[in-house]
């Protein structure tokens, strides 16, 4: 067997940086309930007892891991569920294999076309929508970047795609008793992230680029999305707020060579990753916990708000406002205005009867 000391210890490397965020220093987020729930905790444990009928529910990158288990565990509580992939068949296939009521959908977040798309589907459903799970990411190992319309790949897809369809579903969301926005981010945001935090003159990974540094820098776009979502979105019915799961063997490692497949694996095998049914928990607990109704713009880990002493940029509202601004700039023709509940033709129609 020929031995490549070069990908061994990329693949060491790897794992090694799987716990490297242990004496990160965290406290818990000041005024947000703290829940009955820890990292130990399952999708199906945050959910006990919780009677979801009634409520319409959107999960991104519904195929596989967190995202077929969040879909699950949500339609087994009675929610309808629409899953979304980046193949109609990938996503009917999720649907059929889940227990409950759901529909698939066709998202391709980098083609924003197809978020449109998608979004339009959904706003065709006459009813509002209660929650919506932003899961769906990319997560590769070429070593090379890759540009969509000039713009780093991974920052459209785990990035400007969700925020091209939050904008396309706000009015759904107003017409809920509460719309629940979660953003699924990583604590890449903070270990894996640039120093300077977003980079704004660089999207275009023109310099110093990295997979690892690349997926970071997008999973604290996340963040920060979800943190001026919070601001902007006070005084609604709506709340974001964005997490991190935990370390989880599941396939968003499908783009990345076999060694990097292979740190993960070995990484959940020695205890510091979680199982499936874990990762999904704080997802649906953030979605769904009757005590977090007034909580928006934070960030979670392990079911419960936190706060970083000191370290990265998850907390920096001027950066996150900063983003927000640019992210506008770069989608501003697949936007949309929103003044208030966004009515279908059809509803627009029931209500004129009714007056």
């Amino acid at each position: 067997m020929t031995f490549d000391r070069r990908k061994f210890l990329q693949l060491a490397g790897a794992v090694a940086a799987i716990p490297a965020c242990a004496g990160t220093q965290k406290i818990p987020t000041p005024g947000v309930p703290r829940g009955p729930f820890d990292e130990d905790s399952t999708a199906d444990d945050v959910l006990g007892g919780t009677d979801l009928s009634g409520k319409l529910a959107v999960v991104t990158g519904c195929t596989s891991g967190i995202g077929l288990e969040t879909m699950r565990a949500l339609a087994s509580r009675g929610a309808w569920v629409v899953g979304t992939s980046r193949t109609l068949e990938s996503a009917t296939a999720a649907c059929k294999a889940v227990r409950g009521q759901t529909s698939p959908l066709q998202l391709e977040l980098s083609d924003f076309e197809s978020v449109i798309r998608c979004a339009n589907a959904i706003r065709s459903i006459n009813a509002p929508l209660d929650i919506l799970i932003c899961n769906a990411g990319y997560l590769g190992a070429s070593g090379e970047p890759g540009l969509i319309d000039g713009i780093e790949r991974y920052f459209v897809v785990n990035h400007l795609g969700h925020f091209v369809f939050v904008n396309r579903l706000l009015g759904r969301l107003n017409m809920a008793d509460q719309g629940r926005i979660v953003v699924v981010a990583s604590r890449a945001a903070y270990t894996n992230a640039p120093d300077a935090g977003i980079e704004f003159d660089n999207l275009d990974a023109h310099r110093d680029y990295d997979d690892r540094r690349a997926y970071g820098h997008s999973k604290l776009a996340n963040v920060l999305f979800a943190l001026q979502l919070g601001t902007l979105l006070r005084g609604t019915r709506i709340t974001a707020n964005a997490l991190h799961p935990g370390v989880i063997n599941t396939e968003i490692d499908r783009n990345m060579n076999r060694f990097m497949q292979g740190a993960f694996a070995v990484a959940t095998a020695l205890g510091y990753g979680k199982s499936i049914a874990q990762g999904a928990a704080t997802s649906c607990y953030v979605a769904t916990s009757p005590s977090l109704g007034a909580t928006s713009g934070k960030y979670f880990e392990d079911c419960n708000a936190v706060t970083l002493m000191g370290e990265g940029h998850l907390h920096d509202e001027a950066m996150a406002a900063e983003l927000w601004q640019v992210s506008e700039e770069l989608t501003r023709e697949h936007l949309v205005t929103h003044r208030g509940p966004d009515f279908n033709d059809f509803e627009k129609a029931a209500r004129k009867g009714q007056d």
